[in-house]
């Protein structure tokens, strides 16, 4: 079998493609062959170094791949040799072959596509997370979500509509304004509007319910102020710490420097939340399979859609880095490791 290794930290050279034997399933595991893994932004910030955690180099990334269970390990009764099934790895999904926890891999219905299911987890569990389990959403309130033409935003847009949201604005680049917009948001140009004012403006001066920030620095501060009384921020990414595919210690660092501090007691006056969300280091399993569940039934009724922009042979895979570090992709971009 063969898999994607990081051998250091650093830009596309320090992607390499290794072959060795295929691993052996312990007790509660299974052996899955893959046939899709996602690509999230926090691969990219992992091979520059600039994320956490992150095991040592040299190691192989990958949260989430759909495939086939091809071995099972002691004690797994759950699952049956030949299920179709997405699986959360945590760490290691660039490979033919993955050995995953059995209760975190869930079934596929015949009519899910490997696609849509390695399109799911990460996306729509983080977005899901944010909104439903830590925002108690309700119908009627309103969501502001950064980088809405990427996985999350697409997520973030489809279960807005769902969960029955009043308004949700999207910040993107010119060029992917017809696509934003496509997602029932109201599109703001990241380049020349200001989403604060926007937000502000647009609810009755109150702001909004929800930020969801990717972002970091002194974005965050400014989600922040597009909160209205009892509003929350959420913070799930840091992607001002890059600067195109070559790893920038002085972008990171800049990154860093303008994060705000937070004030507990006047955050205590103006009602408003902060968040940190990591799912990958999310630890209760029950909450994360009820979560899952209820996701994987939405995508079985139609209710949510993964949108997936591009899939490419895992050999290319620093060709669909770059694509994401060029912010082309619009949804998620895959990388097929599918036998031929």
């Amino acid at each position: 079998m063969r898999r994607v290794v990081y051998t250091k930290k650093g830009g596309m050279d320090a992607i390499s493609i290794v072959e060795e034997q295929s691993p052996e399933p312990k007790a509660g595991e299974v052996l899955l062959e893959v046939h899709r893994a996602g690509i999230n932004f926090a691969d990219l910030m992992m091979r520059q170094g600039l994320y956490s955690p992150v095991p040592p180099f040299p190691f192989t990334p990958g949260y989430e791949v759909s495939g086939i269970v091809r071995m099972l390990g002691e004690g797994v009764t759950q699952l049956s040799i030949g299920d179709r099934v997405v699986g959360l790895c945590g760490i290691g999904g660039y490979s033919e072959k993955i050995v995953v926890l059995a209760n975190r891999c869930f079934p596929l219905p015949d009519n899910i596509s490997f696609d849509a299911a390695a399109a799911l987890p990460v996306n729509y569990l983080t977005a899901h997370h944010m909104l439903r389990y830590l925002g108690n959403f309700n119908s009627g309130e309103s969501i502001l979500v950064h980088h809405a033409a990427g996985g999350v935003g697409v997520a973030t847009g489809q279960l807005a509509k769902a969960f029955g949201a009043s308004q949700v604005f999207g910040t993107a680049s010119a060029s992917k304004e017809e696509f934003v917009r496509s997602l029932g948001m109201r599109f703001i140009n990241r380049e020349k509007e200001d989403f604060v004012e926007v937000c502000k403006n647009e609810t009755n001066g109150e702001g909004v319910h929800h930020a969801l920030d990717p972002v970091g620095g002194k974005h965050m501060m400014r989600s922040y102020k597009a909160l209205c009384s009892g509003g929350r921020l959420y913070c799930f990414g840091g992607s001002a710490a890059v600067k195109g595919s070559k790893r920038s210690m002085l972008t990171a660092a800049k990154m860093m420097f303008t994060t705000p501090k937070f004030n507990p007691f006047k955050m205590m006056t103006s009602n408003k939340s902060v968040f940190g969300v990591h799912m990958g280091t999310w630890k209760d399993e029950e909450i994360l399979r009820k979560q899952m569940i209820e996701l994987g039934q939405m995508l079985s009724e139609g209710i949510v859609e993964p949108f997936v922009d591009k899939v490419f042979r895992f050999e290319e895979v620093a060709s669909a880095q770059q694509y994401i570090h060029d912010r082309n992709n619009r949804g998620k971009v895959l990388l097929d490791f599918s036998p031929q």
